[in-house]
């Protein structure tokens, strides 16, 4: 699905009036303003509910804008830029001075990316053309699209029901081919850190760099979007249920009188379950693009309760893992 190109004239006119925009990308849909523009970015907090010390992505059309941003780009992060953009991929680098601390959560890093979406793409490098908004810098910063700490989304119809009237203009690009948010590698402290797992995975990273790189989650690390413990979260109550409990777990939600819906990667264990039950694909990359849809559905089912099922431990299924531990913790709450 393709924007007209009365909407992305309409999206840029918005962007250079400091106003917001919704648009696509490969991961999720991201809620956009001016990056250069603080009183612009600012919206971004209010529409979200986000506090203000949460820095943003800011999203550039190519390699060549990235100077803008920062002071220096380290050999390590060239590598990187060259092999997986434009891709869900997000680097943590040192900022140049003029940077909004409004983007950057008061930090001396900030996070960028190239986007993998021909939507985005365009957004970008129309906003660039036009001028590039304040001090013509063409960056876009833009969280998910969503309540600060709800499920992300990854159609145009989840920006609606998140946000309705908080933004003025959602570019429909379909949906997201990725499903969860970006890796984010920090390339500021002279080795690569991963601080945010994602669809590319720290395999994928040591066969460009020849090393692999470290892990990250402690105090000290630049804080960045999506790393509390809580987060990506639907409205319902969420438990995570190792396969061997499963059916037990839900014939005890069943004779308390509760609803359970169910989200796995296996086929249901009995035939006629009185639940609601979404089956995954069980691969991890599948998982990831319809886990957000599926939490979403849940929350519209009328369950008491959504039980998920274990995943697998492989290094392969993390960036997956890690998402649901955080929706855990983050369901149910107001």
């Amino acid at each position: 699905m393709i924007p007209a190109e009365t909407d992305y004239a309409r999206a840029v006119e918005l962007l250079r009036a400091g106003e917001l925009v919704a648009f696509p990308t490969e991961t999720v849909y991201g809620l956009g303003a001016d990056a250069a523009n603080p009183a612009a970015v600012a919206k971004i907090f209010a529409a979200k509910g986000r506090p203000a010390d949460h820095p943003l992505i800011v999203h550039v059309c190519g390699h060549d804008a990235v100077d803008r941003w920062v002071e220096q780009i380290p050999a390590l992060a060239w590598e990187l830029m060259e092999t997986f953009w434009p891709g869900p991929l997000t680097l943590i680098l040192k900022k140049q001075a003029w940077v909004p601390d409004a983007v950057t959560g008061g930090q001396d890093t900030v996070g960028l990316r190239v986007p993998g979406h021909p939507v985005a793409l365009a957004l970008l490098r129309r906003f660039a053309a036009s001028g590039g908004g304040v001090s013509g810098q063409g960056g876009i910063a833009a969280p998910s699209a969503n309540r600060f700490g709800r499920i992300s989304p990854t159609a145009a119809a989840h920006v609606l029901e998140e946000l309705g009237d908080r933004v003025p203009l959602i570019l429909d690009g379909g949906p997201c081919a990725v499903g969860i948010e970006s890796t984010i590698v920090d390339c500021s402290r002279g080795e690569p850190v991963v601080l945010r797992p994602g669809h590319i995975a720290p395999a994928h990273l040591e066969a460009v760099l020849g090393c692999r790189p470290l892990i990250e989650t402690a105090a000290g690390a630049p804080r960045v979007s999506g790393s509390l413990a809580a987060h990506y979260a639907p409205q319902t109550p969420m438990r995570l249920i190792s396969s061997e409990r499963l059916l037990d777990f839900i014939n005890a939600q069943r004779h308390k009188g509760d609803t359970c819906g169910v989200i796995s990667h296996n086929q249901p264990p009995q035939a006629g379950m009185p639940h609601v039950w979404r089956m995954l694909p069980a691969d991890p990359t599948g998982y990831a693009h319809d886990l957000y849809a599926a939490l979403r559905d849940m929350d519209h089912a009328g369950v008491s309760l959504i039980a998920v099922e274990s995943l697998p431990g492989s290094p392969d299924w993390a960036a997956v893992a890690d998402r649901l531990r955080r929706a855990v913790a983050g369901a149910g709450q107001p």
